[in-house]
């Protein structure tokens, strides 16, 4: 099967034109932000030279002309922002209120019936089993891999292989883990979960297709993922521990399980907040897993795979977006919660 040019030169033309308009974009942009600050600081120096020559006294600032000029070097920002973020989001919002085909309003129908098909409500409990499992689970076993492995003598090298999975994209780690669960009916098993249950003497089993149980082995691969980011963050924050308060608990006399939850667990505090939070927005928005696992079938689709589900393989516009607002939605609170500690603590 050969490659023809004649075929695939809108194709090609599409690239090229993306990657000149990728180029004239950001060396525009480069270009500004070295040529602007360079003239107007020849300008500046131009203005001091002329003063200090004629005995007058040297130009001030003035705040408006500082004003606009932060304000250009933040109007890139501001623009793809408005691009990439608020439009995309106003536009969804807007869809969300209309039929599948985006023609006719529709009000809060769409949302009405996220709450009251039954297949849909599956997918929302299935998110919210995500939700309370995923960063509890990972936050734990981070918390559990970085007391364990704090000062131990190949503390680095197993500091390295507990967070090598999040070096692995979602998809990868997906199709790994399926070639953990996978069956084969008769003979050997290629599948090492089917290998140890036979080995044991059971039955092989197609663990993805058995509800609620496919869900579970879903968030194992999650877990298994993020553990690493959480072990890494909690053991940073648990060498940032003071020395002297360390010692001074062990001069008390406290027992190491003491030591666990009167010193280090207070003291990690603001970094097992930091973890949670962050697991938890990386969860309700997981789609890689659960796309290439399962596709959604046999009871596994969560919000982020329904919505893309309905809005780019059923047609369904009006639908997917509305998914879409209600994962904004619960976001949001997350995200409010996090600021607000964040601005306690810079406050305390």
């Amino acid at each position: 099967m050969g490659f023809d040019f004649a075929d695939e030169q809108p194709k090609l033309l599409m690239l090229m034109y993306g990657l000149v308009a990728f180029v004239v974009v950001v060396g525009g942009l480069l270009l500004l932000l070295d040529v602007v600050p360079a003239w107007f600081a020849r300008r500046r120096e131009a203005q001091l030279v002329a003063a200090s020559a004629g005995g007058a006294p040297l130009p001030r600032r003035t705040k408006p002309r500082e004003g606009l000029f932060a304000l250009f070097f933040l109007l890139p920002t501001l623009l793809l922002l408005l691009i990439g973020l608020v439009v995309p989001a106003i536009r969804t919002m807007l869809l969300s209120l209309m039929d599948g085909s985006s023609t006719n309003w529709v009000g809060l129908r769409n949302y009405g019936w996220m709450f009251s098909d039954d297949s849909i409500v599956r997918v929302l409990i299935n998110t919210l089993v995500w939700v309370l499992l995923v960063p509890l689970v990972a936050t734990g076993f981070g918390l559990l891999y970085a007391v364990m492995v704090d000062k131990a003598r190949f503390e680095a090298v197993a500091k390295s292989l507990i967070f090598l999975p999040m070096a692995i994209s979602f998809v990868g780690a997906s199709i790994i883990w399926k070639f953990v669960y996978a069956y084969r009916g008769e003979g050997d098993q290629i599948g090492l979960l089917n290998q140890i249950v036979v080995s044991l003497g059971g039955e092989p089993k197609q663990w993805l297709l058995e509800s609620p149980l496919n869900t579970l082995l879903l968030i194992v691969i999650m877990v298994w993922i993020q553990a690493g980011f959480a072990m890494v963050v909690l053991s940073a924050a648990i060498k940032a521990i003071p020395g002297d308060i360390v010692e001074a608990a062990r001069l008390d006399g406290v027992s190491p399980w003491q030591m666990f939850w009167q010193i280090t667990m207070p003291s990690i505090r603001p970094a097992l907040i930091v973890v949670v939070v962050t697991l938890t927005i990386a969860t309700l928005k997981v789609f890689d897993i659960v796309r290439t696992s399962t596709n959604g079938n046999y009871d596994t689709s969560v919000i982020a795979s329904e919505m893309y589900n309905q809005a780019f393989r059923y047609g369904q516009n009006g639908q997917g977006s509305a998914l879409a607002v209600f994962l904004f939605i619960l976001v949001i609170p997350v995200v409010i919660y996090q600021i607000r500690n964040l601005r306690q603590q810079r406050e305390g």
